[in-house]
């Protein structure tokens, strides 16, 4: 189960916020050169456990939504960004069938399984027919030996257990990139943007600092 809001709020601001600043321009490249390939520009788009909102705060769409369990994404996220608290895994304010993409960023490692696959169904549930769960997430094939030197990490996962877990949930997997960014952003490479520019645009870099995957998902057609 995740943590309790008041425990993500102390927990959550003094992991990030001494690195703001350089998180936000570490996004701001993300989404302009990498993640805005999967989004169009007049999509609805959800951040689920949008966290500080570095992605939903910088890609171009339609409409704009930020979930998270924690209050704080009311004031994190950017003008004009809906926000919700909700759990992952129960999204009561959000239509069924009314989404085009969704997007979840390092979060199945802090919650069970169990939470992972109601997260998935409900994903399901608002999505529209074609739509997209993009997912960035710390593949513990490559950081086993960091994994677990956060407090909150609970769940070992991989792109293969995603794998599964998709199909599992009614998701087909389109793309599956198991090694492309780094495990965090407190390394060299995402200091500085026009080194992340670079490397966005060097696939072998990936395979050797890679160690997080990134996994494109639809819901598997003619299955409601």
């Amino acid at each position: 189960m995740e943590l309790e809001s008041n425990g993500l709020k102390a927990l959550y601001r003094n992991r990030f916020d001494k690195e703001s600043e350089q998180r936000q321009e570490t996004w701001e490249v993300l989404c302009r050169d990498f993640f805005q390939t999967w989004v169009a520009d007049d999509a609805v788009v959800l951040d689920l456990a949008a966290g500080h909102c570095e992605f939903i705060n910088n890609i171009s769409a339609g409409r704009r939504i930020a979930v998270d369990l924690n209050p704080d994404v009311k004031v994190r996220a950017a003008a004009g960004v809906e926000t919700h608290v909700l759990r992952s895994d129960d999204l009561v304010d959000i239509a069924e069938q009314s989404i085009d993409v969704v997007f979840i960023s390092n979060f199945f490692e802090h919650v069970s399984r169990e939470v992972i696959l109601s997260t998935l169904v409900e994903v399901r549930r608002v999505l529209r027919p074609g739509g997209r769960l993009l997912v960035l997430q710390p593949n513990v094939r490559y950081c086993a030996r960091d994994y677990w030197q956060f407090f909150d990490h609970i769940t070992p996962v991989d792109d293969r257990a995603l794998v599964e877990a998709f199909t599992a949930t009614g998701f087909d997997v389109v793309k599956n990139i198991p090694r492309f960014l780094p495990y965090t952003t407190k390394s060299f490479l995402p200091s500085w943007p026009v080194l992340i520019k670079a490397y966005l645009r060097i696939p072998l870099a990936w395979r050797v600092l890679g160690a997080q995957a990134f996994m494109v998902a639809t819901p598997t057609t003619g299955d409601a």
